[in-house]
């Protein structure tokens, strides 16, 4: 899971991507880079860490052109090393870089076709790569009795994307001196949204630095990107389509392998802002829908006397917006109880499980004046590996609070994801071979509520839409044959990083 971000025609294309980027810092926080185009060439700048830690006015002053591309990375692939930080760059054809939001599954098999038929060298571990390289064959094969370039051999080289790569993917690439293409996994797990915008010029009688239509153009993974910089919004970026626009200002869109959507629905569970649209469901909206569907949960549980709830805490800062829906709903206090220290990374991100727990008690602080003796109902937005979970269990507990029951917005996590929310191995998650009283145990709770299959799909789906449920129940969109050597692959990593050196 990353942020991406692509702009042409921008006049401050640059800044746009910095504050796109920024806008996006939750979606990854390992690193962030920024690559632009002009006709002297590329020009990039990247780092680990946060995006206001990799920018500043000195490197951000060398990133000129009104073509841009931004990534903020979360590793799922590698050991988090500064030659796998996004925007990658390739010479040939024309001149490529490239951003990528998602997961390849079967990275070992065209990692080796490309060595050993291509003999194409990677110098990273990182998928994009791989993408990159899919798409320069394909571009080089299609351009090589002319050298000409038209949307048609555009079209023709992301074909080679889709029928070679297998998981989800939202991509935006350069061409140089010839525009910017996005497109999308057929079965649109991970999302992409294309903003346009109409550009004053300074001075009427001034050249444009926009594109020569007076229009520029935004794809990024959330709407919140586009409405901060004043986009409007044209559309998402369809399952299976490859949009490309030229330095001219031409839009070229084609669906070249559509199928069911499949968009993730930890996307609105977890991942997105709540300020963001995604695929046509606001977050905010699908996470009140899954704080009142929880209600129906509870609401038994309550009458029957199981459950005696005198406050409702939220987990910050995700599960807030469920946890207030559903205090409304069975008619008991909200309080916010467990203070956020802001400066803290989001715990469940963390590549490890040493991280994460130690990152508990840096990150939440409990109202002890306001616990003690209370029976607190948790809401949180997800129990994967319950690693977080149980260290706030204890929190609570030392915090004097009389029970503690927990309430997760999302079902039990079951199954591997190979989509790109990094838990690809089983046995890394709590509710793996356990039932409801077997995690309840493992985690110190009174009692655990989880959502229902029903109340997520209500909440998320729009148009009668199927969501990427897999690591619920275990329906991939996809054929996941190599997901098993691509957990085993990040195990390796995990401890790689982890490795003294």
């Amino acid at each position: 899971m990353c942020g991406v971000v692509g702009l042409i025609g921008a006049p401050e294309a640059a800044r746009e991507a910095f504050l796109a980027l920024t806008t996006l810092q939750h979606r990854g926080q390992d690193a962030a880079g920024i690559l632009t185009y002009e006709k002297s060439g590329f020009h990039r700048v990247k780092n680990l860490g946060l995006v206001d830690a990799v920018f500043s006015r000195e490197n951000m002053s060398s990133l000129i052109g009104n073509l841009a591309l931004g990534h903020a990375r979360y590793s799922t692939v590698g050991k988090g090393d500064l030659v796998d930080v996004q925007p990658f760059m390739l010479s040939y054809p024309f001149g490529l870089g490239m951003v990528h939001n998602g997961n390849i599954i079967n990275t070992a098999e065209l990692s080796h076709e490309l060595r050993t038929k291509s003999q194409r060298h990677l110098l990273t571990q990182s998928d994009t790569e791989i993408v990159l390289n899919l798409f320069a064959e394909g571009l080089a094969e299609v351009t090589k009795a002319d050298g000409k370039l038209d949307f048609d051999r555009v079209c023709a080289a992301v074909s080679r994307v889709y029928a070679k790569t297998v998981g989800s993917y939202s991509i935006i690439a350069m061409i140089a001196d010839h525009g910017i293409v996005a497109f999308r996994d057929p079965h649109g797990i991970r999302p992409l949204i294309w903003g346009k915008r109409t550009e004053k010029r300074a001075d009427p009688g001034s050249p444009p630095t926009c594109l020569p239509t007076g229009e520029s153009h935004i794809f990024a993974s959330e709407s919140v990107a586009l409405s901060f910089l004043g986009y409007d919004e044209v559309r998402n970026v369809a399952p299976g389509e490859v949009v490309f626009i030229d330095l001219d200002g031409v839009v070229n869109t084609r669906v070249l392998s559509a199928r069911e959507p499949r968009h993730c629905m930890f996307e609105w569970v977890y991942f997105s802002s709540p300020e963001s649209v995604i695929d046509d469901v606001p977050v905010y909206g699908a996470r009140i829908a899954l704080g009142k569907s929880l209600a129906n949960l509870v609401k038994p549980r309550i009458a029957d006397g199981s459950i005696k709830p005198d406050v409702v805490v939220p987990v910050p800062e995700t599960s807030r917006i469920a946890a207030i829906a559903l205090a409304e709903e069975i008619g008991v206090p909200y309080r916010e109880l467990l203070i956020k220290n802001r400066y803290i990374k989001r715990t469940f991100i963390l590549d490890s499980q040493d991280k994460r727990e130690s990152a508990v008690n840096l990150k939440l602080s409990p109202v002890r004046s306001e616990m003690a003796g209370k029976r607190v109902l948790l809401v949180d937005d997800s129990i994967v590996r319950g690693t977080t979970s149980k260290k706030i269990i204890e929190l609570v507990r030392r915090a004097g609070a009389k029970a503690v029951y927990v309430v997760s917005t999302c079902p039990p996590i079951q199954h591997p994801c190979f989509y790109g929310i990094d838990f690809p191995n089983s046995k890394e998650l709590i509710a793996f071979g356990r039932d409801t009283a077997a995690i309840e145990k493992e985690l110190g709770a009174d009692a655990i509520i989880y959502q229902d299959l029903p109340g997520i799909v209500n909440a998320v789906a729009s148009g009668g839409q199927k969501p990427c449920m897999a690591c619920l129940d275990g329906k991939y969109p996809t054929e996941v044959k190599s997901g098993r050597e691509f957990g085993e692959a990040r195990e390796r990593d995990r401890g790689k990083a982890k490795a003294p050196s």
